[in-house]
């Protein structure tokens, strides 16, 4: 029943695809290049622009990464304790999943810029004198509004998955480590960790896999130089001079090929969490 529906779908993801490698190896009649070459993925590749553009980016995704995974196993083990009536816990930590990644990178122009709510505040408790005081949060070196959007978005998704394999055999667990007098530190080194590891490993996978390819968030809270290299991809795709839109998807093919691989992993993580008998 689902045939015809994924004939259309691969139909036009591969068809898409299938266009742009063509493109990315130099085809585009529009602008007179008809042979096709690995040239312009050559030329991206060894463009230092893309090297620290790459650096950029897998120390967002990375960090973004690591530090939702460390909050997320925090929060699961505080849910894991709660009983599962209290519903309104729950759905409170599960607002940010309805948010679109765009509206929290509105917001946060609203609140981090030196002219916005935060900074507004603090100048009218006196701790600052002028907005000229305040860091720069937003399109600053560091990417720090990138990441605390991608952070803010992803731990309830990370935590979600952690705590439906805690809630189906960890919690028996964790009284069989309580009633062999198991320490706090033990309980977490010796059950939780091992209990949570591959779906962890897979929602880590898939997060990272989203911050690294994702678009919008990094072109409104982005410095302008480095780009992360969606950015970099789109303003060489969009350029005005038609030859830079061969590097520009070679980009993206080259994005696409990192974050499946990711996927790849991840789909191993659930796999071996499976076999363990954990239900994802």
């Amino acid at each position: 029943m689902v045939a015809p529906a994924l004939v259309v779908v691969m139909i036009l993801f591969g068809g898409g695809l299938g266009l742009g490698l063509i493109q990315g190896l130099g085809h585009l009649p529009a602008a007179g290049m008809q042979s096709l070459s690995l040239k312009h993925f050559a030329n991206v590749l060894g463009d230092p622009d893309f090297l620290q553009s790459l650096w950029l980016t897998l120390y967002v995704a990375l960090s973004s990464t690591a530090i939702a995974a460390a909050v997320s196993i925090v929060m699961a083990t505080f849910l894991v304790s709660l009983s599962e009536k209290n519903r309104l816990i729950h759905f409170i930590f599960q607002i940010p999943l309805t948010v679109p990644h765009l509206v929290i990178a509105v917001a946060m122009v609203f609140m981090l810029t030196p002219t916005g709510l935060i900074s507004r505040a603090i100048i009218n408790l006196g701790l600052i004198d002028s907005s000229a005081a305040f860091p720069l949060l937003v399109n600053d070196r560091w990417s720090i509004s990138i990441i605390l959007t991608y952070v803010w978005k992803e731990i309830p998704f990370i935590t979600l998955m952690i705590l439906a394999v805690l809630r189906r055999s960890g919690v028996e667990l964790l009284e069989v480590g309580r009633t062999l007098k198991a320490g706090r530190w033990q309980r977490f080194r010796y059950i939780t960790l091992p209990t949570i590891s591959p779906s962890l490993g897979a929602a880590s996978l898939i997060v990272f896999a989203y911050t690294f390819g994702a678009f919008e968030v990094p072109f409104l809270l982005g410095q302008t130089y480095p780009m992360m290299l969606p950015v970099w991809a789109y303003k060489n795709y969009s350029d005005v001079d038609l030859l830079a839109r061969p590097e520009g998807i070679a980009t993206g093919l080259i994005l696409a090929a990192i974050v499946v691989v990711a996927v790849v992993f991840s789909q191993l993580f659930t796999q071996m969490a499976r076999r363990r008998g954990v239900v994802l």
